[in-house]
C-alpha cells in the first residue's frame, strides 16, 4: 500500500494523536483520554504552524495518519547555519517497515539543505526498537561520543 507525505495541517491533529497513542511509550499519554491528548496536540501543532521556525509532516495511507515528524528550526549564533532539531518521528506499528521514516528524513534533511541548515540532530533512546535495527545509522546518521543528553524536568 502506498503512502504519502505532507505538511500538517490542523485537521491532523487526531491522526497524530492516534499515532502517538499507538506507540504506546508514553505513561501520561497512556493515562489520559484519547480527548486530553487530541486537545494537547492540536495546541502545540497550532504553535508549530504559526510560523516557520518549525515544521511537521505527516504521512498518510489512504486518508489516514500514519506518522508524522516535528522538526524545531535553531538558529545557533556559533554556526554557520541553524540547526534542525528533530523532536519526534513517529510511526503507527502497523505502517512500520515501509520506508515512511526513511522517506520522513529525507523530506527533513531536504528542507534543512534549502533553509541553508548546518546539521540535523535528534535524540534517540538506546531501549527503542529503531535504535536497536540501526535505523538512523542505515539513514546516514552518526551517533556522536563526545556528547552527553541532559534534562532539567520541570513539569514531572
Amino acid at each position: 500500500m502506498t503512502f504519502h507525505i505532507r505538511k500538517a495541517q490542523p485537521q491532523d491533529t487526531a491522526g497524530i494523536a492516534s499515532v502517538v497513542r499507538d506507540v504506546g511509550w508514553f505513561a501520561h499519554i497512556n493515562a489520559e483520554a484519547p480527548e486530553a491528548t487530541i486537545e494537547r496536540i492540536g495546541r502545540h501543532l497550532a504553535l508549530c504552524l504559526a510560523d516557520d521556525s518549525h515544521s511537521v509532516s505527516v504521512a498518510k495511507i489512504a486518508d489516514v495518519v500514519v506518522g508524522y515528524v516535528a522538526v524545531h528550526w535553531l538558529p545557533y549564533l556559533m554556526m554557520r547555519g541553524p540547526e534542525g532539531f528533530i523532536s519526534e518521528l513517529f510511526i503507527s506499528e502497523a505502517a512500520r517497515g515501509r520506508g515512511i521514516g526513511t522517506q520522513l528524513l529525507k523530506i527533513i534533511e531536504e528542507e534543512a539543505r534549502t533553509r541553508g541548515c548546518s546539521r540535523l540532530g535528534l535524540l534517540n533512546s538506546r531501549v527503542r526498537d529503531s535504535y536497536g535495527r540501526e535505523f538512523y545509522k542505515k539513514n546516514g546518521w552518526i551517533e556522536r561520543d563526545d556528547m552527553v543528553s541532559f534534562v532539567l524536568r520541570l513539569n514531572p
